[in-house]
């Protein structure tokens, strides 16, 4: 079946379309909610509520543009609603707010380690990193979705990169005191 037929026949609340949907997409929408979510059960609720979403909102779905970048953001801003909710972010004055750079050489730093210190980062500065660095969003259109200023998602972002930076030079040193 193809996408465009299994899209209208979710339209049509198809029980089996649905399924053959969620079958197709559940894998690449997990990982996305597992970056915006605090924890592994907090994502699978972010991606339950996602495909109740995308079921729920599926006619609006005009077949212009990617369906898998439609369902993407539908992913993305469950995931966000819930933070939304509870105010995670403080208003900063954008005038403190100091660009720090973070450069990593893939050579030196394990994967998985780099992506379990992203997700041990506060609330608010993993969710402004990923939306920026990983997901290629502008601080506008951060402040959009997450209700808060251009100036906040700097420095939120630039206190992410900060901390990143120092956890991934106490890595770099344990693995040299390793090798001595």
């Amino acid at each position: 079946m193809s996408l465009e037929e299994l899209i209208n026949n979710c339209k049509k609340r198809d029980a089996n379309a649905q399924s053959q949907l969620y079958k197709q997409y559940a894998s690449k929408l997990f990982s996305l909610c597992l970056k915006y979510s605090k924890n592994y059960v907090e994502a699978e609720d972010n991606l339950q509520d996602a495909f109740v979403t995308i079921f729920n909102k599926i006619e609006q779905y005009k077949q212009k543009g990617s369906f898998e970048g439609w369902i993407k953001r539908i992913a993305i801003n469950t995931a966000l609603q819930r933070y939304r909710q509870v105010g995670v972010f403080n208003i900063i004055d954008e005038a403190a707010i100091e660009d720090v750079s973070l450069d990593v050489d893939n050579d030196e730093i394990d994967l998985d380690f780099l992506l379990s210190i992203i997700q041990e980062l506060p609330d608010r500065y993993r969710l402004v990193f990923n939306l920026y660095v990983l997901d290629g969003y502008s601080h506008k259109e951060i402040s959009k979705l997450l209700n808060i200023s251009a100036g906040t998602s700097k420095s939120n972002l630039s206190r992410a990169r900060l901390i990143l930076k120092e956890k991934i030079e106490d890595y770099k040193a344990n693995l040299n005191s390793q090798s001595l």
